[in-house]
């Protein structure tokens, strides 16, 4: 496969409240192109443009599709978060980041796939754009907030306590490290967001839709993909890996993008 450098192009998008940071990566050495839905990737809650890696460039090499990643605010690359996230933040993305990332690049059709919060983002997007949505693929997306994701959490951020943790992930965010970790476990752990669910997007839904989840994974059960499959349509998928953790696009890709090639077939 050719290297990354050779069909990638970044770019930094003006949204309503700071500029966002994207990545495109295109099959082969062509140029960019939405003709064909491209695949629009949502990151985790920790997560940015540079921590999917290599996946991006082997979905695109896979699939022929070009796939699109992009920073939320707040994290990565992206300019600084102007405050505190609400607890409607996964909602938000579907009528704020997302459309101005849509209308920027001109996609009209595309497919969403999301990593475990952004899986539920891209639930939303899927939902709230279900006219220009093709298919949707959750991996290691919660849909509720169960006991065993808040456990998770609290055992996380008490590891973020130990020396140089703060500083593996300001590597990726910079000086915005602590507001992406506070962002994340203040808000899952806060009793307010208890009742958090992803219940009304998913019977909205009527694209085919794939949930991937790790057996093993510690922050969700495999009630989530369950649930996802559940409460939308007929074409829905469950894919549960076994032997596999939290983000199974890099413990075990080859799974995952050929569960991918088949859900686009």
């Amino acid at each position: 496969m050719p290297s990354p450098s050779h069909h990638t192009q970044d770019l930094r998008i003006d949204s309503l409240h700071g500029k966002l940071f994207v990545r495109i990566w295109s099959p082969d050495h062509l140029s960019p192109s939405f003709e064909q839905a491209p695949i629009v990737l949502f990151h985790d809650s920790l997560g940015c443009v540079e921590l999917w890696r290599e996946f991006p460039a082997k979905l695109a090499a896979i699939t022929g599709k070009s796939v699109v990643a992009y920073d939320r605010l707040g994290f990565g690359r992206s300019d600084a978060h102007p405050g505190e996230l609400t607890y409607g933040f996964v909602g938000d993305e579907a009528e704020q980041a997302f459309p101005t990332l849509k209308d920027h690049l001109g996609i009209g059709e595309f497919i969403a796939f999301g990593h475990s919060v952004g899986g539920g983002m891209a639930t939303h997007c899927a939902a709230r754009h279900r006219e220009d949505c093709l298919a949707l693929i959750t991996e290691s997306a919660q849909a509720f907030v169960e006991d065993r994701t808040l456990e998770g959490i609290r055992e996380a951020k008490l590891g973020f306590q130990q020396d140089g943790q703060l500083e593996r992930l300001a590597k990726y965010h910079g000086d915005k490290a602590r507001w992406v970790l506070d962002a994340w476990t203040e808000t899952w752990l806060s009793p307010a967001f208890a009742q958090w669910s992803l219940e009304a997007e998913l019977e909205r839904l009527d694209c085919p839709v794939l949930a991937i989840h790790g057996d093993q994974d510690e922050f969700g059960s495999e009630l989530h993909p369950r649930q996802i499959a559940r409460l939308t349509d007929g074409s829905s998928r469950v894919l549960l890996i076994d032997g596999c953790g939290h983000v199974p696009h890099r413990e075990q890709p080859e799974v995952v993008l050929e569960a991918v090639v088949q859900l686009l077939r």
